[in-house]
């Protein structure tokens, strides 16, 4: 008996492997002993980490022009690190990623992956569903019916008859697959496009975040029946016994946490042990959930959707969201991808079958978005794009089509037509709807583009940019020392500025339109929340019917940031956009970049924007919030030397003058004899040069439009007690600075024109060491660290692409109007294509 228990034990070791384990395996003594790192486990998993990061964050570079979702650029490195491409080098996939070290791969990659889903949970604010439409309800579930009929049908096809898997579980695999959306990569696409703030961009967030919810219960339920070799009995089990976790988490797990929040005082960091704990019950969720029979990510996502909006839920994603977005759910998209043999899907007919896969549940999503946006009235072209934005596919189909490989629910072929088919749907989405939808732009060109164009008792339409909650009190009370007044009304849009990261938490703010005191659920939201409460606090408290503010929010990436404000700037019809300086003042009085990628904003809007537009230098404008005639007065300065800029500058301060509270100060600068006789002509040009012509017939024109716009201020301003009018002779640039230094001290605002475009000797040799040309010499200079370290400078560009002497310019978004920017900034100058035509812009920069 004894022997016949020997050799059946002998039959079975030999028909099974051996794995032998040694726990000096997981560390290398080093090669100077004479091992080799790759042998071991940590040094293998380290390496396997870089070279994911790296080739995806590479492939992220390459796709960048093409404006295709990070997504897309992981699940590709992973395909070129797999089987497909270098995985077919028999030595580099069993140096790299040899099979022993695939369980520690897919390990880490999932524990980033519950991690990741944990913060999904606590990101997302379930009252935007409550509050979401009927309309995009609607739009959500008929976008996945059809999709989801289509995958059904085609399981027919792809599911071969001797798997032993139930078709039913198939049925569900597929179809949930293709008829997920992703939302966060769809907001991606949204923002690349430019219409994350348009109403289709809004059905479409609203649609996204309502499927990405039916797409956690659909997975939930396709992974409790993917079994294989059970009875119905045990899906039932499976079932139930999730639902009893959730029902748990809710009235037990929820009121404890609710508990530590009460316990840690207002404004007071929570403690590592509460962090701590929660960072557990995310391990303890997924433990328990994977126990049950559903997947572990289900645990941590609902863990994380009981975690209430608010300071506990800003203080995990600040501790948590860079190290596992960045760093650790990259292995999972990639795990995806080495997964992915392209091999497999040999043959015409599994080709063909891909294809059918990806036209019919394209056209089955686009076809029922498209019915019901038409039921509600919308254009069928919208519809349609609808349709092509809800095909956007991530995390939620890899998760699917991972548990389904994992369950055996779908072979290796399945798997890679599958990816195939999300990579293909996620990456044509972008070049199809910039290809099919094109909003409609208003072909009316509005006349009040200026300051000084605009009527004088007409309501003055401003756009102010902000960067962070710093920019708003000097803005706020720039605002009020415009004068704004029943007779003459201010309409505020306040766009506040926030740069694309690739985080679903940022694109929830477009949504968010919460009541005033709810925490916020991020702190890009809770920055956003403060500046709108300071504007409408301003309104409140304005004179009644003076001033209305409307809050907006710019979500872009910071070099194509300035099309968003011009976009805005023309669909409101805005006379004036003023937007922060991209210095700040330091303690010491001096100024320091907050960040370069403000300047570029600024540079671009300067050669874009179809209006005026007004760079603010921040040095406080007053320390109070709130302006009023018995409140500390202003004293503004207008320097004066000519041009456009100079007068848009002066049509300003004319409103301004108006405030009780204001006096203005002009200084107009008049060039003596000696500069007279300065030429304003370059000498190298022939005398027979038509340009020449050019420049003193323009020169001309710009003087007697001075001298009339002068005479014109004059007048109006004769028996007004807050204006003192001066006229200062120099013949150059020192003469030009001593007189403003004469009375830097007394003003808290200097009020300039850029100048571009303009030939004066006046201001001759102050741009040789120009810090910021952008800012124009004299604005610049006003605007170093060693000048009027008391007084904020706002310096003017007025819009002159109307006038009858000027050609039309090219539309702000137009390829042309980009290039001519990027030669002028190549070339180290900072004319715009607006200002002049093109024979007075050569001989332009003579300064």
């Amino acid at each position: 008996m004894a022997e016949s228990t020997n050799a059946t034990n002998t039959n079975s070791l030999e028909s099974s492997p051996i794995v032998c384990y040694a726990p000096t395996m997981i560390t290398t003594n080093g090669v100077w002993q004479g091992d080799n790192p790759l042998d071991y486990s940590l040094p293998l998993f380290i390496l396997q980490l870089t070279m994911v990061v790296v080739t995806t964050r590479v492939l992220v570079f390459i796709l960048k022009p093409l404006r295709q979702p990070r997504v897309i650029a992981e699940i590709l490195g992973g395909v070129i690190l797999g089987p497909s491409v270098l995985g077919r080098f028999e030595r580099f996939a069993n140096t790299i990623f040899p099979l022993r070290s695939v369980m520690v791969l897919e390990t880490m990659a999932n524990i980033g992956l519950l991690y990741f889903l944990f913060l999904v949970g606590v990101e997302m604010d379930l009252a935007v569903i409550k509050r979401t439409g009927r309309k995009a309800i609607s739009i959500a579930i008929g976008g996945m019916i059809l999709p989801f009929v289509i995958g059904c049908t085609f399981s027919l096809l792809m599911q071969h008859k001797d798997d032993s898997t139930h078709h039913g579980t198939f049925v569900l695999f597929l179809g949930v697959a293709l008829a997920v959306t992703a939302f966060p990569v769809l907001a991606r696409v949204l923002a690349e496009l430019k219409l994350i703030n348009t109403e289709l961009g809004r059905i479409a967030m609203s649609s996204a975040l309502v499927n990405d919810i039916c797409a956690w219960v659909l997975l939930a339920l396709a992974i409790a029946l993917a079994e294989t070799n059970s009875t119905s009995l045990t899906s039932l089990w499976v079932i139930l016994s999730s639902t009893a976790f959730v029902v748990v988490c809710i009235f037990l797990v929820r009121p404890t946490i609710m508990w530590m929040i009460r316990r840690t005082p207002e404004g007071e960091p929570f403690s590592d042990f509460y962090i701590c704990l929660i960072l557990t019950g995310v391990m303890i969720s997924g433990f328990i959930t994977d126990a049950i029979g559903t997947h572990s990510v289900f645990g941590a996502f609902v863990f994380g959707l009981i975690i209430p909006n608010g300071p506990l839920g800003v203080t995990l994603i600040e501790k948590l969201e860079d190290f596992v977005s960045g760093l650790l759910l990259p292995l999972f998209f990639a795990i995806s991808g080495l997964k992915t043999d392209i091999g497999q899907v040999g043959g015409p007919k599994v080709w063909g079958n891909l294809m059918a896969v990806i036209v019919l549940a394209c056209s089955g999503k686009v076809a029922g978005t498209a019915a019901v946006a038409y039921y509600y009235n919308m254009p069928i072209r919208e519809g349609i794009t609808l349709g092509l934005l809800m095909n956007t596919k991530g995390l939620v189909e890899m998760i699917v089509l991972n548990v389904g490989k994992d369950q055996k629910v779908l072979d290796d072929a399945s798997f890679s037509i599958m990816v195939i088919s999300a990579l293909i749907m996620t990456g044509v989405i972008a070049p199809l709807v910039t290809a099919i939808y094109r909003p409609a732009r208003r072909s009316v060109a509005y006349k009040r583009r200026t300051i000084q164009k605009s009527k004088p008792h007409a309501e003055l339409k401003v756009l102010t940019c902000i960067h962070t909650p710093r920019n708003v009190p000097t803005i706020i009370n720039l605002l009020e020392a415009s004068n704004p007044s029943r007779k003459s009304p201010i309409c505020v849009y306040v766009l506040h500025l926030v740069e694309l990261t690739g985080r679903a938490s940022a694109m929830l703010i477009v949504h968010n339109t919460r009541k005033s005191g709810r925490p916020a659920l991020n702190r890009t939201q809770a920055q956003s929340d403060h500046i709108i409460n300071a504007f409408e606090n301003y309104e409140q408290h304005a004179q009644a019917g003076s001033i209305s503010v409307q809050p907006l929010t710019a979500i872009s990436p910071y070099n194509s940031m300035h099309e968003d404000i011009c976009h805005l700037a023309q669909e409101k019809r805005v006379a004036f956009i003023i937007i922060p300086f991209h210095k700040q003042q330091t303690v010491d009085g001096g100024m320091e970049s907050t960040n370069p990628a403000f300047r570029m904003i600024n540079q671009n809007l300067l050669a874009n924007a179809p209006c005026s537009v007004g760079i603010l230098v921040d040095r406080g404008l007053s320390g109070s919030t709130r302006l009023a005639a018995n409140q500390v007065s202003h004293n503004i300065a207008v320097l004066f030397f000519g041009g456009p800029d100079d007068r848009e500058a002066l049509a300003y301060a004319l409103r301004m003058s108006e405030h009780p509270s204001i006096t203005v100060t002009v200084m107009r600068f008049i060039p003596g004899d000696d500069a007279s006789r300065t030429t304003s002509v370059e000498p190298s040009r022939e005398p027979g040069d038509p340009r020449v012509l050019t420049v003193i017939t323009d020169a001309e024109q710009e003087k007697q439009m001075d001298e009339e716009f002068i005479n014109d201020f004059k007048t109006k301003t004769a028996n007004s007690d807050s204006i003192t009018y001066m006229e200062r002779v120099v013949d150059n640039g020192e003469e030009t600075v001593a007189s403003i230094r004469a009375i830097e001290s007394v003003h808290d605002l200097y009020i300039v024109g850029r100048g571009q475009g303009m030939i004066s000797p006046l201001t001759a040799g102050l741009t040789d060491w120009s810090e910021c040309p952008e800012l124009g010499a004299i604005g610049d200079m006003l605007a170093s660290s060693d000048f009027a370290a008391t007084s904020s400078v706002l310096v003017v560009q007025q819009y002159v692409g109307l006038g009858p002497q000027h050609e039309s310019p090219p539309t702000p978004d137009s390829p042309t109007a980009q290039a001519d920017l990027d030669e002028q900034l190549n070339a180290g100058v900072h004319q715009t294509n607006q200002r002049q035509p093109p024979a007075k812009g050569q001989n332009a920069f003579n300064l």
